[in-house]
């Protein structure tokens, strides 16, 4: 599309002892392009970004960036490859400032972020209005939240994995997230969004992937996805 690689995740299989988190899950995130990762709790959603970033090892399969074998690759290169993540639970530098906390985010670039640099990171992430100065565990919870993703966005990276970037957060902090995921993809990075509130997924995704017990159910756009009976049964629920 622009030029950027696609992430590929082929025939992926995470084992954690006798437990089969993912088996032979195959999904590709193209640059500019949103896709949602939907299921219920335990689907292996979490493992497949944890896979992705080079958390835990896969037991089969493989993970590609572009012509890069991410998953031959330790975390910290796969994230100077260019895949930067937020994460399910906050995993702030709490005890640095706003502006540290994205500029620790960008220590493999040369230079260093400017004051100017690290607002426009954050003004992307929809928190242009925290101040630089304060400790990221002192802002409240949805300034956490957006305060990782613009660290996320330091990297400049090709391929962002957003892990339930809308929990806990309230009806208009929603609501707001959808223009900065959008405006993620707009800027040229692929998207895998990880997220429950289905509003969000229909709002900015243009695909959607669907597991279930670590097996792909589903794939397609979201109206289509919403509509298959085996997505319906296994996590969307049937109508009172």
């Amino acid at each position: 599309m622009n030029g950027e690689p696609a992430l590929g995740v082929a025939e992926l299989g995470v084992r954690y002892g006798g437990v089969m988190a993912l088996d032979a899950v195959s999904l590709e995130v193209p640059p500019g392009r949103v896709v949602g990762l939907i299921g219920p709790n335990g689907a292996g959603k979490t493992s497949l970004i944890n896979a992705v970033t080079g958390i835990v090892r896969p037991s089969a399969g493989s993970i590609t960036l572009g012509a890069l074998r991410l998953d031959r690759l330790a975390p910290h290169r796969i994230a100077r490859a260019g895949v930067a993540r937020t994460y399910q639970n906050i995993r702030l530098f709490g005890a640095l400032s706003v502006a540290d906390n994205v500029r620790a985010a960008a220590f493999a670039l040369p230079g260093r972020l400017d004051d100017a640099a690290v607002r426009a990171l954050l003004e992307r992430a929809g928190a242009g209005d925290v101040d630089l100065r304060a400790r990221a565990a002192t802002l409240p919870y949805g300034a956490q939240r957006r305060l990782e993703i613009a660290r996320a966005l330091a990297a400049k990276p090709r391929i962002v994995l957003l892990d339930e970037p809308a929990a806990g957060m309230n009806e208009g902090e929603t609501v707001a997230l959808r223009a900065i995921v959008r405006g993620i993809a707009d800027g040229g990075a692929g998207v895998l969004l990880v997220e429950h509130d289905m509003g969000l997924v229909a709002a900015v995704c243009d695909r959607v992937v669907v597991l279930n017990f670590g097996r792909t159910i589903a794939e397609g756009t979201p109206a289509a996805v919403a509509r298959d009976p085996a997505v319906v049964e296994a996590y969307l629920g049937t109508p009172a």
